[in-house]
């Protein structure tokens, strides 16, 4: 973890004139960012940096009693919040901070004329980028198509993801029951989760499709290595290319996360989930077509959906 002196010359390093480029034209709010060095923050940390970045003349020159006050958030949060980057403490972090503000008011270059910061369209940047790292990848879909072709082979199919993971394995269930003959979610970790897996490992599956987004959970770590105790094979789905998770995985796929807001989006890990399906559907497009005819009569019959 860097150091209080490292985390102030990280700052210094972008201020107009040290260095070429980009970092010439940073604006204070970027030069805030950078303090935080792409660390993944809690939700309620997230809360302290944005405020940090949104009020920065204010901020800066806060008492860790007042700023606390102001976000909304005890102080030993805003100590821990400190620490987090490197700092000793509040203090530091404040002393790192107060350069930056004074640039701001005083107008220097890379503050004039700079609008207010929109933090909803920069989390929607933040989302583009993302797409556009994993257009890259699926430039070469051969990994997707083989994962989709096991995937679609395996009855039953279980699809994992705990804790915020939930909603992007449900997505995925939902569309995979529509061309797969047998789809079971986990969403429980525990002893439920190895129950399941067993149980899918006996009926004759062969392969886990594991979400896990952050903060990433002990139990996701856990019930994947159950699920290769068991015997199946675990595809992930995260946002890292490196740790224990994709360690333990047969094969790992990897999107990033939005970042900028109190909660992850998942944009990128949605239309990786899409293309899998897609992989599954092309994998055995008899039974897809099959499927997708009987679910339409089905749908016809009971009416699931509004007519416009």
């Amino acid at each position: 973890m860097p150091s209080d002196q490292q985390a102030r010359a990280q700052a210094a390093a972008i201020t107009p004139g040290r260095r070429s480029g980009e970092a010439e034209t940073a604006s204070p709010a970027d030069r805030v960012r950078a303090l935080f060095g792409g660390r993944r923050l809690s939700p309620g940390q997230r809360r302290i940096a944005q405020f940090l970045i949104d009020h920065l003349t204010e901020a800066a020159f806060l008492s860790i009693t007042e700023l606390a006050e102001r976000v909304g958030v005890s102080q030993p949060s805003v100590t821990r919040f400190a620490s987090s980057l490197g700092f000793s403490g509040y203090p530091a972090l404040r002393e790192a901070l107060q350069p930056i503000a004074l640039s701001a008011v005083a107008g220097s270059p890379d503050s004039r004329g700079e609008r207010l910061s929109n933090e909803l369209q920069e989390a929607v940047d933040a989302e583009i980028e993302n797409l556009a790292s994993l257009r890259r990848v699926l430039a070469d879909p051969d990994r997707i198509l083989d994962v989709g072709r096991e995937l679609a082979r395996s009855v039953p199919l279980t699809v994992m993801g705990l804790r915020i993971s939930v909603s992007l394995a449900e997505y995925f269930a939902y569309g995979a029951r529509r061309i797969h003959p047998d789809v079971r979610v986990v969403t429980r970790g525990g002893s439920v989760a190895y129950d399941a897996l067993l149980q899918s490992r006996e009926a004759g599956g062969t392969w886990v499709l594991a979400f896990a987004m952050p903060r990433h959970a002990k139990e996701t770590l856990s019930a994947v290595r159950a699920a290769k105790a068991a015997g199946l094979r675990v595809a992930l789905i995260t946002d890292q290319a490196l740790g224990s998770l994709v360690d333990e995985a047969d094969v790992a796929f990897t999107a990033g996360t939005g970042s900028r807001l109190v909660f992850d989006s998942y944009a990128a890990p949605g239309v990786l989930s899409a293309a899998i399906l897609q992989a599954m559907a092309d994998a055995d497009p008899e039974r897809t077509q099959v499927r997708l005819e009987k679910y339409e009569q089905a749908a016809e019959q009971y009416d699931f959906f509004l007519d416009y």
